[in-house]
């Protein structure tokens, strides 16, 4: 059986509260081992700290703030999120970075919440996952100036063209390739096509942007099948490659050799 990491889903919010365990057997029957959560704010953290004890060694944490929280109390949210990390136990810091599609009046506030982020991801010296929704040269501005300190991380759902994705993995960041990659027309695939497998992990970024032919339903882990088909189609190579490979660059990203799954279906 194919071996898959879903390396982005937030399996907590309330989307999946009725059939969460179901979500999980589901995913697990399709060969996904390991579900990575990212947090979103400080009312997020209890919710996914829960979903991460039910499924030990199979959800695992991250902890950050999303761009898009960064508003009036953005301050005090950050200090609950390093209160949180002072705690440990998490595979990420994330997901943070900046999302100007929205909202630009907190411009300036995202870009600072992303450079505590950044030292944090430092300090203790976990990967970075990044949203960057019409920020990519922002964050690029910024990262630039972290250079050569070992900063390494994911840039979610990659939103950018061939040239940017060179520059992102030239920084040290992997590319994250989710159901975006099966729309007619997408951006994604070209760059899909460009990159090295070596340069990308899988996610679904549950329960949003569910891959073809699922689109417009609610988005779940074991549709990342899906999305690695896809992506074996566009380099040309068989799904068994795509899998080993994607796998292997989440399990040393996110030091996942050190968070072994249980073997039995929960």
């Amino acid at each position: 059986m194919l071996k898959l990491v879903d390396t982005h889903t937030h399996l907590y919010l309330s989307q999946f509260d009725a059939d969460r365990e179901t979500v999980v057997r589901n995913a697990r029957a399709a060969g996904v081992r390991q579900m990575l959560m990212p947090n979103i704010d400080s009312h997020t953290a209890g919710p996914m700290l829960s979903v991460a004890r039910q499924f030990p060694g199979i959800c695992l944490p991250m902890m950050g703030l999303h761009p898009t929280s960064v508003k009036a109390t953005w301050r005090s949210e950050l200090d609950h999120i390093e209160s949180w990390l002072g705690k440990g136990g998490f595979v990420a810091i994330g997901e943070t970075g900046m999302d100007l599609y929205w909202d630009t009046s907190f411009a300036p506030a995202q870009a600072e919440s992303l450079e505590r982020h950044i030292g944090w991801a430092l300090k203790f010296g976990l990967p970075l996952v990044l949203h960057s929704r019409n920020a990519l040269n922002e964050i690029f501005d910024i990262l630039q100036a972290c250079r050569g300190q070992g900063l390494k991380g994911v840039f979610h759902c990659f939103p950018g063209d061939a040239s940017q994705a060179a520059k992102a993995i030239d920084m040290g960041f992997l590319l994250g390739v989710g159901g975006v990659l099966t729309y007619k027309n997408s951006q994604m695939a070209g760059v899909a096509k460009y990159a090295a497998l070596s340069d990308m992990v899988l996610e679904t970024d549950a329960p949003f942007l569910a891959p073809e032919p699922h689109r417009g339903k609610r988005n779940e882990s074991a549709f990342l099948l899906a999305i690695a088909q896809r992506l074996a189609e566009i380099k040309g190579m068989d799904v068994d490659e795509v899998a080993a490979t994607t796998t292997r660059n989440a399990v040393k990203l996110f030091a996942l050799n050190q968070k072994v799954p249980k073997t039995e279906t929960p």
